[in-house]
């Protein structure tokens, strides 16, 4: 597995590596068939890294019994700048993906929810640097995927069932297109339990009918932040990621410090155990700013912490997904 440090470094080392062709020019990867069990990373009813737990948390994959569904958008990790579109069929890369993004990620709604993830042509780190017009044309072909996936879901999985989505980096800059397209404004907006939207900025008004939650149990809005480290809100990276913030230690989006004491557990990318009352947290210029990690498992960069963004509140959202799940099914 790729260790979090180094993927920290190759973001780094890469991002100037683009691929020599144009988007236009470039043989895109086959389209992926959603109606393959193969072409999704995660399905309720195959085992994968969504199902587990770490050891002897107490926590237990519930996806047998769930009554709510949750579509993950998994965040970008194809650094190789070979190309601008990931390829669905890369062992390499799905195993990465499986073992960081599934396992610590959409892992953290199985013990409310059944998981369905699906694989999609990634845009690679490049299209994020890109000023060319081609990391554009190439995230668009990853939308194209994902609201393949979501249709097929919708049409074959869901069964009208409450669903949660849930994002990450790459995987929320799509959501919020699905989001706004399949669901704002759709009679699919009475399914949806909550929106997870985290690691991309989102401005104020975005959405027409979804609002950004301020409280545990609130239904049919959204919950977004972007994480660094406390003193680094005036950074270039924290300006990037400024927008609207929920504190996912409240899950308001008030500005008091909280303590780590309310943080009920961290997980690092070794999934070996619970740490607890890792950061404590505050709502800093629409970034959320964390104390200085207490186990030295969490490794940051230029006071960037985007690939602890879920890590480092794992329990508390294991339990506001519970919370919310409870509150929606009560109500309809």
């Amino acid at each position: 597995m790729l260790k979090p440090i180094a993927i920290l470094f190759s973001i780094c080392i890469l991002a100037s590596c683009t691929p020599w062709r144009s988007f236009d020019k470039e043989t895109h990867p086959q389209v992926p068939d959603y109606g393959d069990t193969t072409a999704w990373a995660c399905l309720p009813t195959h085992h994968n890294a969504s199902d587990t737990v770490p050891p002897n948390s107490g926590e237990r994959d519930m996806q047998a019994t769930a009554a709510v569904d949750v579509f993950y958008i998994y965040p970008t990790l194809d650094f190789s700048g070979a190309n601008w579109n990931a390829d669905i069929h890369d062992r390499k890369l799905n195993k990465r993906i499986e073992e960081t993004a599934i396992r610590v990620q959409s892992g953290a709604f199985n013990g409310s929810c059944k998981v369905y993830a699906p694989r999609y042509r990634q845009g690679t780190l490049a299209c994020f640097y890109d000023k060319g017009g081609n990391g554009k044309k190439a995230l668009d072909l990853a939308y194209q995927d994902i609201r393949a996936a979501f249709q097929y879901y919708i049409k074959h999985y869901n069964k009208g069932c409450p669903f949660i989505i849930a994002s990450h980096s790459q995987g929320t800059l799509l959501a919020y297109q699905l989001l706004q397209e399949c669901v704002d404004t759709t009679a699919l907006r009475k399914q949806l339990v909550a929106a997870y939207l985290i690691g991309y900025h989102i401005e104020p008004g975005y959405f027409k009918n979804l609002k950004p939650s301020d409280s545990a149990t609130q239904t049919g809005g959204y919950i977004t932040w972007n994480t660094v480290e406390m003193g680094g809100e005036n950074s270039s990276l924290a300006r990037f990621f400024s927008g609207v913030c929920v504190n996912p230690l409240t899950w308001k989006r008030d500005t008091g410090l909280v303590s780590a004491a309310n943080n009920l557990g961290s997980v690092n990318f070794t999934f070996k155990k619970i740490d607890m009352h890792e950061v404590g947290t505050a709502i800093r210029k629409g970034v959320l700013t964390v104390t200085p990690p207490v186990d030295k498992g969490y490794k940051t960069f230029r006071t960037g912490c985007h690939i602890y963004d879920y890590n480092f509140f794992y329990m508390n959202i294991r339990q506001n997904v519970e919370q919310r799940v409870k509150a929606y099914l009560s109500s309809h």
